[in-house]
């Protein structure tokens, strides 16, 4: 394959180039290397792919952004993922855009999607296609859904109440009176399109656009139904089923293709945006995958070694403690964390360490505590008062991090 060229190079445009002057440049491009004016040319045909592909980029502020910084080295996942190429065209010109695509997404730079009369040729094929039609789409739905730390662990399946727009039984969402109450349009005469003709320095330019009138639809209402009064929708509460996968975060937003509002007059209903928010545990401290629990150890504990509980997202689990456990040691139980979402991974459970200070002493445990006081192994020395301030530091710098 060859290799690309520099978008700017292709349009004939410098780095700083204004939106404006891309604009300009690209169009003068198009029409040099319009396959009507060069019929049978299949290099004209890759340069006008090519000039189209360059356009898609550098027209849009943040792809511009990305294709300076990194230039081609991006590839298709730095321009739209998913390995569809830049904007969605195939993987680049010469790789599957069509010309329908180019004509359908950059028709508003030739004043909407054109076709030539005889003076020009035609667009021919693809191109002289008529406009596609107005599609109305109902609006989204936005919910929050709050969900614990076990339920981010497991997954959960979710059942609730919604009020929306539905489509109107009555007339099956058109508007119209039992759906049938319509006559042709007679601006469009039925065709949900009209054309006009422009006489442009390259000749007649003939245009087609959807129909105001019926909006595409090539026909219009004669008597609305009584039942939404000619809206074709009506608010009714239904009962939507779900499941939030494992591994989800705060913040993020699920998506329900066509669970939202039905549009008005029929069309392709709107989306169910899920929005996440976690509930806080009043034991765990989620970071990332990883959980956090923070365990308050008795002195003789710590010192002699013993066993403790903790707190995990399914239950309790039961902790080894050896003996001289210091302050800021953390204790890690594998596998005991959260799950990546859509992955096999899954965190740990980290238990930081700390020891129980009395604030108050009876008498007698005063004088137990004074009778250890001198003892060489009681006072610390100055190798391990570094090494306990350095886990401490530790720990301290991690929560600042995530703060």
């Amino acid at each position: 394959m060859a290799e690309k060229r520099d978008y700017y190079e292709v349009l004939g445009v410098s780095k700083n180039a204004t939106a404006d002057e891309i604009k300009k440049a690209y169009r003068k491009k198009a029409i040099q290397y319009h396959p009507d004016k060069n019929p049978g040319d299949k290099a004209a045909e890759e340069k006008f792919k090519e000039a189209a592909e360059a356009y898609d980029v550098l027209s849009d502020t943040e792809k511009r952004a990305k294709y300076d910084q990194f230039g081609h080295s991006m590839g298709p996942q730095g321009f739209g993922g998913g390995g569809s190429g830049f904007g969605g065209f195939g993987g680049g010109y010469g790789g599957g855009m069509s010309m329908e695509d180019i004509f359908a997404h950059f028709g508003d730079i030739f004043g909407g999607r054109f076709s030539g009369d005889d003076s020009f040729g035609g667009f021919g094929g693809a191109a002289s296609a008529r406009p596609r039609k107005h599609v109305n789409k109902g609006t989204d739905l936005r919910i929050t859904v709050k969900v614990t730390l076990k339920d981010i662990m497991n997954g959960v399946d979710k059942k609730l109440k919604i009020p929306k727009l539905v489509a109107c039984e009555h007339c099956h969402g058109t508007g119209a009176k039992d759906g049938t109450a319509f006559h042709t349009c007679e601006r469009c005469h039925g065709t949900g399109y009209i054309t006009t003709v422009q006489q442009t320095f390259m000749g007649a330019m003939q245009s087609q656009s959807v129909c105001p009138e019926c909006n595409g639809e090539g026909k219009v209402i004669t008597e609305p139904c009584s039942y939404c009064n000619g809206s074709g929708v009506i608010k009714k509460d239904e009962i939507i089923s779900f499941h939030i996968p494992a591994g989800v975060e705060d913040g993020m937003t699920l998506t329900m293709r066509g669970q939202g509002n039905a549009p008005r007059g029929g069309g392709v209903n709107g989306d169910l945006l899920i929005k996440i928010q976690e509930e806080k545990d009043p034991e765990l401290i989620r970071d990332g995958n990883d959980l956090i629990y923070n365990l308050m150890l008795d002195f003789p504990t710590a010192a002699l070694g013993g066993s403790a509980e903790v707190p995990t997202v399914d239950g309790r689990a039961r902790l080894k403690i050896a003996a001289g456990t210091q302050p800021g040691k953390v204790l890690r139980l594998r596998g005991k964390g959260l799950p990546q979402m859509n992955s096999s991974v899954r965190g740990d459970l980290l238990v930081n360490v700390m020891v129980y200070v009395p604030e108050a002493l009876t008498d007698a445990e005063k004088a137990a505590v004074e009778s250890l006081k001198e003892q060489p192994n009681i006072v610390p020395t100055k190798a391990t008062s570094q090494r306990i301030f350095s886990r401490l530091r530790h720990i301290f710098t991690r929560e600042e991090s995530g703060k």
